[in-house]
């Protein structure tokens, strides 16, 4: 029977389970990421699983966010990371080594084999073919200590690609105008594999870019073919050997098919405050800019700044304008230097910023009130910049540069011909920064500094649960909402106690006092509650704060795995379920009924109502609900 590519990747990794989409199934994971801000829950979780060595064909922990060191925390953080690195036989990228997603890209991914990373990015990696997917951390650091990531099997999309790109578009917009069809849900419970004709028309980083923000569709994944491009990228990487050809069989079947005319696109935008609110530039032409940013692990590449300074070479920013850029890779950065596009961005005006995650998670460089940025990220999210009435737009480098030189949202095509950079026949490559595991883990002494606090536990699922509502929110709410990043609160991602207090604070400021005052209760939401990050501190912080559950009407994958490792139940709020922000609720025979796999019967006290609330639950994550979390269920069957 001829096979799709994804349904390739999965069988040849599959564990337990069928191919039938619904099912659950079970694959081995060949390599794990983790970076510093999910890192360190990752690396204690694994720590608690009492398994000496990673068990991975290769396990590499990044440091790429909390880079800012604004106290003693981060720093402390990343002297952990790198003696359990060195203990647990991990590889360790030091801070200035660049964005996890672009160095894994350049340095490790390997076609055909599976990824498994603690960041919702992970799936960049699906632009050299390898089926990478992004996970929170408990999950991560199970699939280190060897078990294998236990998913629902996701239908398969084929993006199908004919012609090729026109002059000033880009791969970014590709990706822009799927999420403009298909909108930030789109893409949940499915696995986007691009194919077609016009596959060969974009360079590994082209497709990096694409398959980056499939996270922002909530797709699974993305994946590409392993091809001609991918085998040059990686012999330009000195990886040669890595290569394998890999594509879909000839008649393969999909689940749906999306014709994408490459020709036929423009350059696009995304406008406040979501990915998926997408305009042509021409629409927006002529609106003031403050700040213009470049950067991130979607458009960091060589190919991404050497077209920037092409396109500022012999001009001047705008003066009104605040031109930030970050190379996502120390191989980028030394590249640039080399060839003296690092001296033309400079002398243009632009702020050069470390190899980092930095702005696309408000670690640094906020815009200024009530302003306007124009990114080349992935994510708007209302306060994610760091100001919290700032608009950000997202558009790929080329836009980026126009507006930084009008000073106004510019349409590239305006600046006559267009750039064109070619892929190095060869990338200096020096991995000195990436720190081998230690040869005899018996000498190394794991260093944890004092914000590190130790992991929160809950007990087994109780079998009547009341609480009141705590709060309710509306639809698309991130985990940047429940759990938000930046400068003042990322430093705290390895004590739990501290980063509580923060949950929810943009929303309601007072929800973590009320959710200790009142020892516990539930949070009630809208359509895809918790999309964004995979960072799984927006369910291990309320979990702390006595949440036992989230009523809304869809989940976000990734967080409603989160939310089922630590024991939180994620229940499928009905359209006749009458409840409200300070009802008091009660469940009665809950684990009964889980374990029966029946709906909970809720009892509206405030109300005198009572309806029936469902879940999405496999019969593993129903086992880990009753054993109070991920953890807990390890334990109980011997690790």
């Amino acid at each position: 029977m001829s096979q799709s590519l994804t349904h390739k990747l999965i069988a040849s990794h599959l564990v337990s389970g069928d191919l039938s989409p619904g099912e659950e199934i079970a694959i081995r994971i060949d390599q794990t990421l983790t970076q510093d801000v999910t890192g360190v829950m990752a690396f204690l979780q694994f720590e608690a699983l009492d398994t000496p060595r990673v068990r991975t064909k290769l396990s590499v922990s990044y440091v790429d966010h909390n880079t800012l060191q604004t106290g003693f925390e981060s720093a402390d953080d990343h002297r952990y990371l790198q003696t359990a690195a060195a203990k647990f036989g991990v590889h360790f990228s030091r801070p200035g080594n660049g964005i996890c997603h672009q160095v894994h890209l350049e340095r490790f991914g390997v076609p055909g084999e599976t990824l498994l990373g603690s960041d919702s990015h992970t799936p960049t990696c699906g632009g050299l073919g390898m089926l990478a997917i992004g996970a929170g951390g408990l999950d991560v650091a199970a699939a280190m200590a060897g078990h294998p990531f236990h998913l629902t099997m996701p239908r398969v999309t084929l993006v199908h690609l004919r012609g090729a790109l026109g002059p000033w578009v880009t791969a970014k917009d590709v990706i822009l105008e799927l999420l403009r069809r298909l909108t930030v849900k789109g893409g949940v419970g499915r696995v986007m594999e691009y194919g077609g004709p016009g596959v060969a028309t974009l360079t590994v980083p082209q497709r990096a870019t694409i398959t980056n923000m499939g996270a922002e569709l909530g797709a699974t994944s993305s994946v590409f073919p392993s091809d001609a491009r991918t085998r040059a990228f990686l012999r330009a990487q000195g990886r040669a050997e890595a290569w394998a050809p890999l594509r879909a069989d000839r008649g393969a079947e999909y689940d749906d098919v999306i014709e994408l005319d490459l020709e036929a696109l423009e350059p696009l935008v995304a406008q406040p405050h979501s990915p998926d609110n997408v305009a042509p530039v021409t629409e927006l032409a002529g609106l003031r800019v403050d700040q213009v940013a470049i950067g991130s692990c979607t458009n960091s590449s060589y190919q991404d700044l050497m077209t920037v300074a092409a396109m500022l070479k012999g001009r001047r920013v705008h003066p009104e304008v605040s031109l930030v850029i970050a190379p996502g890779s120390r191989q980028v950065l030394r590249m640039l230097a080399a060839n003296g596009a690092l001296e033309t961005l400079i002398t243009a005006g632009a702020r050069i910023l470390e190899t980092a995650c930095g702005p696309c998670i408000g670690m640094g460089q906020a815009p200024p009130s009530g302003g306007v940025t124009v990114r080349s990220f992935n994510r708007n999210f209302p306060g994610r910049t760091g100001t919290r009435d700032a608009k950000a737009y997202l558009a790929s480098p080329e836009v980026c540069a126009a507006t930084a030189l009008a000073g106004t949202l510019a349409d590239p095509r305006e600046m006559g011909e267009p750039v064109k950079v070619a892929m190095p026949r060869r990338f200096p490559v020096d991995d000195s920064m990436v720190l081998p595991p230690a040869e005899d883990p018996d000498e190394v002494e794991i260093v944890r500094g004092p914000n590190i606090a130790p992991l929160p536990r809950r007990g087994e699922l109780e079998d009547t649960i009341r609480g009141r509502v705590l709060l309710e929110v509306g639809d698309n709410i991130s985990t940047d909402d429940i759990m938000p990043a930046g400068a003042e609160i990322l430093p705290l991602r390895s004590n739990i106690p501290a980063i509580s207090q923060y949950v929810f604070c943009r929303i309601a400021p007072t929800f973590s006092e009320r959710a200790k005052e009142a020892g516990g209760g539930f949070i009630v939401g809208g359509v895809n509650y918790g999309q964004g990050s995979s960072r799984e501190h927006a369910a291990l912080a309320p979990m702390a704060l006595g949440i036992r559950a989230v009523l809304a009407r869809s989940f976000a994958r990734i967080h409603h795995a989160n939310l089922v490792n630590f024991g939180i139940l994620p229940l499928k709020l009905p359209e006749d379920g009458l409840v409200g922000e300070g009802d008091e609720l009660a469940m009665e025979d809950v684990r009964a009924r889980i374990a029966a796999h029946q709906p909970l019967e809720v009892h509206n006290v405030t109300r005198g109502a009572t309806f029936q609330a469902g879940y999405d639950l496999t019969g593993r994550q129903a086992r880990i609900l009753l054993a109070g979390g991920l953890l807990n269920l390890l334990r109980e069957e011997g690790g």
